[in-house]
């Protein structure tokens, strides 16, 4: 028997709809947050790369705009919470990196170069330490399993942890480390995968469907916890059919990218409601593999078998290039994330008025109306 839609959320998360919006940067501004918590989903904040003053003046913003459960989002993976020393890598992992993104440089008018990107900044634990310090309602991981001890700091203050993972293994670590709902993240899914460390070659991080990967899930760990699906889930069919399979709920990234309060420039909510919307898996961008839809860099990258450097220094060594794209708002040089499900999707609705919509048709469809 299917449970009544969000029940098992409502009471762990206290959330009235089992819909959760991607901590998207960019993307998941304070304005998305709180409409999406308003409307009785969970709204999650995303502060990879902020610093600390900055996070603690979102979580305010996001504060004073909902009295609404919210979550702040950020990547637990190692090459991410400690930077790589740049000198580590590779003259020719570099130099094959820099070659591919000369390509484009000259588009912009900006200069080549085969240099190694500069040391980044680490304040993923400065902003852990702030999320704790502001009791915020939920963290939610990606990226990387909080360890047990972070876990832990967190429930001291009352903070409960979602954890996103891609591999059944990784969801048995989660729960035990104490998460207290896990999010199992699909082939389908737009951005970044969310395995604790990255794979090498395409094909091993593409990982497998949500309907083949949330019932496995659901099996492992949903006695112990509510499970949320992720990939592919664009409206309320979706919705109803990872209930039906066992979801407690889903989280959804590309849909709420093309929303009105989303971050996102136009130009990346117009590609993904109209035209040709074919998607691949690229660690160009950012050194971390992530759907994104495709383009002419995708292409190249792809074709010329460089490797991406570790971290997000792959990020720092094309910032040059990817900000002047999105300057001039150009659609082929800068990373615009798409899930498999961006086909279904037409028009750019307020967040708020999507969550409600999508529960009460979702219901309908269950007969729980």
């Amino acid at each position: 028997m299917i449970r009544p839609l969000g029940a098992r959320l409502h009471e762990e998360l206290g959330i009235e709809v089992p819909i959760v919006q991607s901590g998207m940067a960019g993307v998941a501004v304070p304005e998305l947050v709180a409409a999406v918590s308003n409307a009785g989903g969970l709204g999650v904040m995303a502060s990879l790369r902020l610093k600390p003053d900055a996070v603690r003046a979102a979580i305010r913003e996001v504060r004073d705009a909902t009295d609404k459960p919210f979550g702040v989002n950020i990547w637990l993976h190692d090459d991410v919470r400690t930077s790589p020393d740049p000198a580590s890598i590779p003259d020719d992992v570099v130099r094959g990196s820099q070659a591919v993104l000369n390509e484009f440089r000259p588009q912009f008018d900006l200069p080549t170069t085969l240099e190694r990107p500069p040391a980044q900044a680490d304040l993923v634990d400065a902003a852990l330490d702030v999320m704790i310090d502001e009791a915020i309602p939920v963290f939610s991981a990606g990226v990387g399993i909080p360890d047990a001890d972070l876990v832990e700091r967190f429930h001291q203050v009352g903070t409960k942890v979602v954890c996103m993972v891609a591999t059944v293994e990784d969801g048995i670590a989660a729960v035990a480390n104490g998460a207290d709902a896990v999010i199992a993240q699909g082939s389908e899914s737009g951005g970044h995968r969310s395995y604790g460390q990255k794979h090498r070659h395409e094909n091993e991080a593409t990982g497998i469907s949500s309907l083949v990967l949330a019932p496995s899930m659901i099996d492992a760990v949903g006695t112990e916890c509510p499970v949320l699906a992720a990939g592919g889930v664009v409206d309320a069919r979706g919705l109803a059919a990872m209930t039906a399979l066992g979801a407690d709920g889903v989280l959804m990234g590309t849909r709420f990218v093309a929303t009105k309060e989303s971050g996102a420039a136009p130009m990346w909510k117009e590609r993904l409601t109209s035209g040709d919307r074919t998607t691949s898996l690229t660690d160009g961008f950012t050194g971390q593999w992530a759907r994104v839809l495709s383009t002419s860099f995708t292409e190249a990258w792809a074709s010329s078998g460089a490797e991406a450097l570790p971290g997000l220094m792959q990020a720092a060594a094309g910032s040059d290039l990817f900000g002047a794209a999105k300057k001039a708002n150009d659609d082929q040089l800068q990373p615009l994330y798409a899930g498999t499900g961006v086909t279904q999707m037409s028009d750019v609705p307020a967040a708020g008025d999507l969550v409600r919509e999508m529960a009460a048709e979702a219901k309908a469809i269950l007969g729980q109306a």
